[in-house]
């Protein structure tokens, strides 16, 4: 009722005001009309971006943002089925690896927008004048330049104009916010494994792995060193798998060809393969490393339980293990890397705000997304309540000191989103079935060529 009634005194302010006193043209006049903006997401709930509305209602007091937050076990569903029905919302979030597969349901970013905005005129007496501008959106250049380098890749695309049938690039989405994969760790049994420090490289951190995993008499696993080896039971386990296969030299996707898989002839093996039998030696009872297996529970409630030392999650995991284990005394380092690499790897995963193609608002849609992403201070206004890792690199530099979101931070630039196709859900699940099969005895070499397969149907 309050935020009814805020709204109703702003559309008064603009009819009455010197705001509204001097209309000069139909397009200013369009340009004042009240409009509301629907926006879904998954992630947030209202009191996030109410700081950031508010700086926006500032300059477009007609501009009403109706805000709507799912759950995730709900939300594409939802989403679609509203979509299809012409009663979805004007803005809506998705992930990072579902921007192609939504492509034919978004309407990319405008070159320019116009938009009326409050002008202070006059020297003695000032008013307040509504003036109609045309302004340029973000150039490519800008997106490639100004935020974190995966962030152009994934929302920039070929499309193509139906009226002139020109093909050129175009923005499909822009984000709030970035997350990468990160290493949480139980500081009580590294201390109790008399660990002083988690290595950050992965040929010693095994030796770390051994000492932390403990088994009973008859060779169950009671403490797990970490959640690594099967795919189901594992957070974002398809996340890990890639992050070492990128590590290790391979390629992942190129364009429409899937070539983890692929032997190398430059490196004489197949690096791919390589780093999935590292992977799914952990839940290998006759490997010593063995720490994991598919009947354990999620590594995530392992983890909160106090049974196992490390997993691999995002800042998102973050207040769940918190929720979860209010006591529990963990820290977070970077994702470890293959010592003497060239060049670090890191994986990331995100959302990115877009506007529906049946929006009848995107010029004003696609105003407020830009001022929400691009300009640091507004997005800066999401972030101080929202704790996530900035996407822009200005801001992404800040929070290289932030004692919650500095191990994110400073994987930032060295992150990538690895999946650009047309089914991000299935591309993950053939990874985690690839995984659960090797673990119960199958062929590593067979079991990627499967997944491979999987994932090349997914691709166009």
């Amino acid at each position: 009722m309050k935020k009814k009634l805020i709204f109703f005194l702003l559309i008064i302010f603009v009819m009455t005001s010197g705001f509204g006193c001097k209309l000069q043209s139909s397009e200013v006049k369009q340009g004042l009309q009240p409009i509301t903006i629907n926006y879904w997401r998954v992630w947030d709930g209202p009191d996030t971006f109410q700081a950031v509305f508010d700086e926006y209602n500032k300059l477009h007091p007609n501009i009403k943002i109706n805000y709507r937050k799912l759950r995730f076990e709900e939300y594409e569903e939802a989403l679609l089925e509203a979509l299809a029905e012409d009663r979805g919302p004007d803005i809506f979030s998705i992930n990072a690896s579902w921007v192609r597969r939504y492509e034919p349901k978004i309407s990319p970013m405008p070159k320019q927008i116009a938009m009326v905005y409050p002008v202070t005129k006059g020297t003695i007496k000032e008013e307040i004048i509504p003036e109609l501008k045309i302004q340029n959106s973000i150039s490519l250049s800008s997106i490639k330049n100004g935020f974190v380098d995966t962030v152009y890749y994934d929302v920039v695309d070929d499309y193509t104009d139906e009226a002139t049938q020109i093909t050129e690039k175009r923005v499909f989405g822009l984000p709030l916010s970035i997350d990468t994969l990160a290493m949480y760790y139980n500081k009580d049994l590294i201390n109790n494994a008399n660990i002083s420090v988690l290595s950050d490289d992965w040929t010693a951190l095994l030796e770390d792995i051994k000492k932390l995993t403990k088994n009973d008499a008859r060779g169950e696993i009671i403490q797990s060193g970490v959640a690594m080896g099967s795919g189901t039971n594992i957070e974002r386990s398809s996340d890990v798998m890639v992050a070492l296969m990128k590590q290790n030299g391979a390629g992942i996707i190129d364009g429409t060809k899937v070539l983890f898989n692929q032997y190398s002839k430059e490196k004489a093996t197949n690096p791919g393969v390589s780093a999935i039998k590292f992977y799914t030696d952990f839940a290998n009872p006759a490997k010593d490393v063995y720490s994991w297996n598919t009947g354990m529970d999620n590594s995530l409630e392992m983890f909160a339980s106090g049974k196992l030392a490390i997993m691999f999650g995002y800042a998102y995991h973050l207040p769940i293990i918190q929720s979860k284990a209010a006591k529990l005394n963990f820290a977070i380092k970077p994702f470890p890397q293959i010592k003497g690499a060239p060049k670090q790897y890191n994986v990331a995963d995100y959302w990115v705000e877009t506007v529906s193609s049946k929006s009848k608002y995107v010029n004003e849609a696609w105003d407020l997304i830009q001022f929400m992403t691009t300009i640091p201070e507004n997005n800066q206004l999401y972030l101080n309540l929202a704790k996530r890792p900035a996407a822009l690199r200005v801001l992404n530099e800040k929070q290289k000191s932030d004692d919650e979101l500095s191990v994110f931070a400073n994987q930032m630039l060295t992150a990538e989103n690895w999946y650009r196709g047309n089914n991000a859900f299935v591309a993950e699940q053939a990874l985690k079935e690839m995984a659960d099969a090797i673990a119960e005895g199958g062929d590593v070499e067979q079991e990627s060529k499967i997944a491979a397969g999987k994932i090349q149907q997914t691709l166009r």
